[in-house]
């Protein structure tokens, strides 16, 4: 469908012809018409699909500039808080529209002057219940709430905080909530706080005729070498690197830029400019690679995206399709690449389970072996932290043969590894577990990564031994493994 065909005021029209687009997306073909005739709307599509534009252009068409605030829109990451303000911005050129953003991260004083005069706010929930709590901004007269990325946002825990914001607004509104899972937090809100809502569902499932999925199913010591080589053979446009915490995302980024790629890292532990600076410089082309987590990669934007590399595997087949959304778009051809160790064979079956899905096993490519850094979340290599690379995090080369060793201390335990001997970690606040294991068959022990609030797996071949918290033995992954 053309975009002149949703009834689109010409202020609009202009200023999204000025951004090149011309035909709707499934989504937009099917929210602006249910927004622009007042009804609430619940909004059910992938990454990708136009939603901003889905919910952005109809409330400009609905809202008249007057210096207040008209419009709130809530977003789960400062990144995407940016992005959705951009774009209100690019979609309002021609409406002198007065639209910020407010989000954590910054000085909270430069938003003070910025609120009272503003037509639409774009905001993470955090901030917002800062300025209630100080009394600098009111929601008395708003007219929209958007919920943007709503399952994410309740996946990080925010569930309470927006309900706490909700109580703070007008009965008498327009409520629109976009997500791409039905989660069951998502549902309680569409049930509790939505008026007679219109389900839309659009632009759900990945285009298989362009996006080539595969997966090698390797030894984990030989991640970083294989991530390596596929990125050197697979040079052609951009790509984004997915690790499940922040550490494993520093950790990768830090020694691909030792390796001579252009690469930067994005997770939560960064800072708003330092985020930021890593976004622009890959849609500047100035890096070639970004290494990220799933919370601070949700709902981003990025173009020219080639190839996506699954180097921790996501959780669920939500989660993977999310990720690999990010690529073959806009009637280009993209590649998603899994690299599969024991540490997720759980994972993986949980995404294999979604049968439109197919995803190609590929036989592991000749590589060479390329030493991995183990450092700190601040940038060092002295950082003492639990390994999934086999060796220690205590700033030792993780080798194909000797021994590293990292001695944490205290409740923390100690940990030694190898790739061609024996293994023997015990971790203290981590689990309160111990294993030893020799290579062979395989078994597996948890712990959790309190800094990130995920948990990451270590594996081990041979006969074990654990106590604790640990797990019993698993095989290796076939095709024919269920």
């Amino acid at each position: 469908m053309k975009i002149q065909e949703l009834n689109i005021n010409s202020n609009l029209l202009k200023a999204v012809n000025d951004l090149g687009f011309t035909e709707a997306t499934g989504i937009q073909a099917k929210c602006i018409p249910e927004i622009l005739a007042g009804k609430d709307v619940f909004g059910q599509s992938s990454t990708g699909s136009g939603k901003t534009a889905a919910f952005g252009l109809p409330i400009l068409q609905m809202i008249q500039p007057n210096k207040t605030m008209q419009v709130l829109i809530l977003t789960p990451t400062r990144e995407l808080c940016v992005q959705v303000t951009d774009s209100m911005r690019d979609f309002a050129k021609y409406s002198h529209l007065k639209i910020i953003s407010i989000y954590g991260g910054v000085s909270i004083q430069n938003q003070f002057n910025l609120i009272p005069t503003a037509d639409i706010i774009v905001a993470t929930p955090g901030r917002v219940l800062d300025h209630l709590e100080r009394k600098t901004i009111n929601l008395h007269n708003v007219k929209f709430f958007v919920l943007d990325e709503a399952d994410k946002m309740f996946d990080m825990g925010m569930a309470e905080d927006v309900e706490r914001i909700i109580r703070h607004l007008p009965k008498e509104r327009q409520t629109l909530l976009f997500s791409a899972t039905l989660a069951q937090t998502v549902k309680h809100i569409v049930m509790k706080h939505m008026n007679k809502p219109v389900m839309i569902q659009s632009d759900l499932y990945v285009d298989k005729s362009l996006l080539k999925q595969c997966y090698y199913d390797i030894e984990n010591h030989e991640k970083f070498s294989i991530l390596m080589h596929l990125l050197t053979e697979n040079s052609k446009g951009l790509s984004i690197v997915f690790c499940a915490t922040r550490r494993q995302a520093n950790a990768v980024g830090r020694n691909l830029q030792k390796q001579g790629v252009k690469s930067m890292s994005i997770h939560g532990g960064l800072n708003q400019n330092q985020r930021l600076r890593a976004l622009q410089a890959l849609r500047d082309e100035h890096i070639n690679v970004l290494v990220a987590t799933d919370v601070a990669a949700r709902g981003l934007d990025i173009k020219n995206v080639h190839y996506i590399y699954n180097y921790d595997v996501s959780k669920t087949s939500e989660e993977y399709v999310h990720r690999i959304g990010r690529t073959a778009r806009a009637g280009e051809e993209g590649n998603a690449i899994t690299l599969l160790t024991s540490h997720d064979h759980d994972n993986f079956g949980r995404i294999l389970r979604d049968h439109t899905l197919k995803i190609e096993r590929k036989e592991k490519p000749a590589f060479a072996k390329v030493f991995f850094t183990a450092g700190g979340d601040d940038g060092s290599d002295g950082g003492r932290r639990p390994s999934r690379f086999g060796g220690s995090r205590g700033g030792s080369r993780v080798g194909y043969g000797g021994n590293s060793r990292s001695s944490r201390g205290g409740s923390r335990g100690d940990s030694r590894s190898s790739y061609g001997g024996s293994s023997r970690s015990s971790s203290g606040s981590y689990g309160g577990s111990s294993s030893r294991s020799n290579y062979g068959a395989a078994s597996r022990s948890r712990f959790n990564d309190s800094s990130s609030g995920n948990s990451s797996e270590g594996s081990s071949y041979g006969s074990s031994r654990s106590s604790g918290n640990s797990h019993g033995s698993h095989g290796r992954y076939s095709q024919n493994r269920r």
